[in-house]
């Protein structure tokens, strides 16, 4: 069970799913392409939202800006029209439009009336500056990193220095791919909500673990730096929601950031995406009215209480999961798991 089981470290009171990750939303799968050579540490990172034909059967979905720093591609159409109709895709900054083209090319792939016999098709990449670590300007990223990671999606998958999170930065330390997930019942029914997260955010001094002021502990003295990274998240639910109300689970995000120490400061970018798999939006119908399920208004707490702890969890997961990595110029950034062993602070005994 992740960081609970390898470091006793227990965020909230609610169910965990059975691998913890966004993919026990069934059907939702994770893939990442990972270059380390030297300079080069950077990658790709692809998640699916479900195994079918994501542009004829879209998933209902809504996007929120917490903090604008980022180059992000595809908000605005989720923004008007609250669905997904691509994979998401998670790269760095320089590479958005790279990995945006290689996914349009694999959706024209798959869909021979995009662009046809229909229109256009609207491609989803986020992204985080992995620059201190990784060669940016050497744009490293090509389209057959992104078509590797589209290709090995699964359920299984690997949290840490891994694709896209391979040289993000997350408190100062080495941040990355996190994932995490939350069982609950509704009307008697399980269901489950997940995250994603791409960490590059926060400083040192700030993080918190588990309601312990960890940062202050590590790291006594103020390093001077200034925060100017970004976090996506992605959150998968397979409650039936309507577009406001998964905007209203990207809304409370910031809440799981800040109890891990994010202030969200001017130069760091927070992106929130939601979808869900139980509303599907049909590309072609013969229906003017597609029927949907939502939840009650009153009964919305239980899920943003698991978002805020999916996405508490997931910020410490990336982390802890991460080692340390040597990138361009030499530079080091250390893994907090590192970190920790040598400080021999213990969880449990608090």
């Amino acid at each position: 069970m992740g960081i609970e089981k390898n470091w006793n470290i227990r965020i909230g009171c609610m169910k965990r799913g059975e691998r913890n990750k966004i993919s026990d939303v069934a059907g939702v799968t994770v893939g990442h392409c990972t270059l380390c050579d030297g300079a080069v540490q950077t990658g790709v990172t692809a998640l699916l939202p479900h195994a079918g034909d994501l542009f004829h059967d879209k998933v209902m979905a809504a996007c929120h800006v917490i903090n604008g720093f980022g180059k992000s591609v595809g908000l605005l159409q989720i923004e008007e029209l609250g669905s997904i109709e691509t994979p998401i895709l998670l790269t760095n900054t320089l590479s958005v439009g790279m990995a945006s083209q290689a996914l349009v090319e694999y959706m024209l792939e798959k869909n021979s009336d995009i662009g046809a016999t229909t229109g256009s098709v609207n491609p989803i990449v986020c992204e985080c500056n992995d620059g201190e670590l990784n060669d940016l300007r050497g744009l490293h990223v090509r389209g057959e990193h992104v078509r590797y990671a589209l290709s090995h999606c699964a359920a299984e998958f690997a949290e840490g220095a891994v694709g896209a999170g391979r040289g993000m930065r997350c408190h100062e330390m080495k941040g990355g791919i996190g994932s995490s997930s939350r069982t609950f019942l509704l009307d008697g029914r399980k269901y489950t909500l997940g995250a994603l997260l791409l960490t590059n955010h926060a400083l040192a001094r700030d993080l918190i673990v588990a309601g312990t002021p960890v940062g202050r502990m590590l790291f006594p003295n103020d390093s001077g730096a200034e925060d100017k990274g970004s976090v996506i998240t992605i959150l998968a639910t397979d409650v039936p929601l309507s577009e406001h109300q998964l905007k209203r689970l990207c809304r409370r995000t910031a809440v799981g950031l800040s109890r891990t120490g994010s202030m969200m400061c001017n130069g760091s970018g927070e992106i929130a995406l939601a979808f869900t798999t139980a509303n599907r939006i049909p590309h072609y119908s013969d229906r003017d009215v597609l029927p949907y399920g939502r939840v009650r208004d009153d009964a919305m707490d239980i899920l943003f209480r698991a978002v805020s702890e999916v996405v508490e969890e997931s910020v410490l997961s990336s982390m802890l999961h991460a080692e340390a990595v040597t990138g361009r110029n030499g530079r080091i950034v250390p893994s907090l798991a590192d970190s920790l062993r040598k400080s021999g602070i213990r969880f449990g005994e608090m």
